[in-house]
């Protein structure tokens, strides 16, 4: 079923990692629309997975001279999605006008494939950390979740919840309290002030302290925190982006950024993440009701709750729908 939400229509989607697109093409689900990604020459390229001609996914077919080849009837479409070939015509038959794939708005950033449903082709946002040779950078996911991306979200966004789901790594039901802070808003940017988290080995030097935590909305999908270490001024960065693949059924990728020399493997930093995730998983898949409730009357909230205040009123702002109500 296709999810007609303007709103996220209208943004950029994250579709999967550049790495993953290779020499054939692949299908991904995005809002229920079936999308062929292909590479050749001159980049990725993203297609409505379906042939004009008898509604053949052209994702089961091949890259062939640049063009994706459809796996039906060998039709075949350069970049622009034109027609260029069809076996069955006799020579010098004209390809009809019509013989076209329906080409999406595609690009490639931060290690990943963005799409744009109806190819209005919206301003991108910012992670300077990427682009920053001061720091390394790990790309995380997919990790698919039986929920929609608010509810997704807004658990990244949830401080309170890190001293009991995550007992003993983010840290200790003994210290749970959250102190005040304020949510800002600058133009585009939805920010937190610092946040003082009590952890048991922020640094893996087995001494627990504060670190501080400053969450940002980025988009409707993309949030991201930094972490500091108020000793050394190490940073970490996390980006949490959602592929909101059906009603109830997403799929998580992130962004790891250290300015610091970790000690740790890519691979030992991805299994971490992993498991801080398995964590959060059973919980949001089980949260009631499945559609975040924009009415801050439906819920009861602290304090220490107004980030995901601040998410819930820019969602309503929105006007998204997906997975809300």
């Amino acid at each position: 079923m296709i999810i007609n939400d303007t709103v996220l229509r209208s943004d950029w989607i994250v579709a999967c990692k550049i790495e993953d697109v290779t020499e054939e093409p692949i299908q991904v689900v995005i809002m229920g629309e079936r999308v062929v990604l292909f590479r050749n020459e001159q980049g990725i390229h993203a297609f409505k997975d379906l042939c004009i001609h008898r509604g053949a996914a052209l994702s089961l077919g091949c890259v062939r001279d640049g063009n994706l080849v459809c796996p039906y009837h060998g039709w075949e479409y350069n970049s622009e999605g034109t027609c260029t070939s069809i076996p069955q015509l006799p020579e010098g038959k004209s390809i009809p006008l019509k013989a076209k794939a329906f080409k999406y708005t595609c690009r490639t950033d931060y290690g990943f494939v963005w799409i744009n449903l109806e190819n209005n082709n919206p301003e991108f946002f910012s992670y300077p950390e990427f682009n920053d040779s001061s720091y390394r950078n790990i790309l995380w996911g997919p990790q698919e979740v039986n929920a929609n991306p608010p509810r997704i979200v807004e658990n990244f966004l949830d401080v309170g919840h890190l001293s009991f789901i995550h007992e003993g790594f983010l840290g200790v039901p003994e210290h749970p309290e959250i102190g005040d802070y304020d949510v800002h808003i600058e133009g585009d940017r939805i920010f937190s002030d610092e946040i003082a988290i009590y952890q048991p080995d922020p640094d893996g030097t087995g001494v627990a302290k504060d670190v501080y935590y400053t969450y940002e909305i980025v988009r409707p999908l993309s949030v991201r925190f930094t972490k500091r270490d108020p000793d050394s001024d190490n940073k970490m960065t996390i980006l949490l982006t959602i592929l909101p693949i059906a009603v109830g059924k997403s799929i998580a990728y992130g962004i790891m950024s250290f300015n610091y020399e970790t000690g740790t493997s890519d691979q030992e930093i991805i299994d971490f993440q992993d498991m801080i995730f398995a964590q959060d998983k059973p919980i949001v898949e089980n949260q009631k009701p499945e559609d975040l409730p924009l009415d801050l009357q439906v819920e009861l909230s602290l304090k220490c709750d107004r980030m995901s205040i601040a998410y819930r009123k820019y969602l309503k702002s929105l006007g998204v729908t997906l997975g809300t109500e």
